[in-house]
């Protein structure tokens, strides 16, 4: 995180409470050299609040379960 763009953002950016602020934090994450990293970092902590490599809580909980079914179907 410290090489990420959100390294001189607020934090609370990135733990909005509304899709308005959701979307704000993707758009900082977007071009980001650390998104990926980011994301597989939230989803093997099983991170639950906050935009993480510019995905919504709810945007993890899918990946996690596409991949949880692709390693049973794998």
């Amino acid at each position: 995180m410290a090489e990420g763009l959100c390294n001189d953002q607020p934090p609370g950016i990135f733990f909005p409470s509304d899709g308005v602020g959701v979307e704000v934090a993707k758009k900082i994450c977007a071009n980001c050299p650390s998104k990926d990293p980011c994301l597989e970092y939230a989803l093997a902590n099983r991170i639950d609040h906050g935009v993480w490599g510019g995905t919504s809580e709810r945007q993890r909980r899918r990946i996690l379960k596409a991949r949880r079914l692709a390693a049973l179907a794998g």
